[in-house]
């Protein structure tokens, strides 16, 4: 009796670029400069990114953009959460705040730009480049996702 085996490795990796953004701005203040620069149409998902870890609930400011004209689908999403916590002491109430990250070993970088499909690099160096014109950005750059560990938290 012949044995057959599927590998399924490669079946479920996701094909999509990333690009990192180094700035100061609320997240609705980067994707209304990013429509306005990109010519996107980034508007708030009606959900936000969350995870529960520990009782802890951290959430992830997202934003979708569908490109009909090459079919990418693209996502902007806040690489930090704030989370506030109070304790109560006698007749003080402490107050703290804790900071998520959603890829941790990419703390710097503020937001990131997921954009779905196969991608040319001209098409990412060229959306780079536009990024870095608006004033209120520091920096962007491409993130190669297979350096990443933290990778399936952009599985959404």
């Amino acid at each position: 009796m012949t044995i057959h085996s599927l590998v399924l490795d490669g079946l479920c990796e996701e094909e999509y670029a990333l690009i990192g953004i180094h700035t100061t701005l609320e997240d609705y203040k980067l994707a209304y400069l990013l429509n306005k620069n990109l010519r996107t149409r980034f508007y708030k998902a009606k959900e936000d990114i969350t995870f529960e870890e520990l009782n802890k609930r951290s959430s992830f400011s997202l934003y979708n953009c569908a490109n009909n004209k090459y079919d990418f689908e693209w996502f902007l999403l806040a690489n930090s959460s704030k989370i506030e916590n109070q304790t109560a002491s006698s007749s003080l109430l402490i107050s703290s705040e804790t900071k998520t990250y959603l890829i941790p070993e990419k703390k710097k970088v503020d937001f990131f730009i997921k954009i779905s499909g196969s991608v040319q690099y001209n098409f990412i160096a060229d959306t780079i480049h536009k990024i870095k014109t608006i004033d209120q950005v520091i920096t962007s750059y491409a993130i190669d996702k297979d350096t990443l560990k933290s990778k399936d938290f952009l599985i959404f």
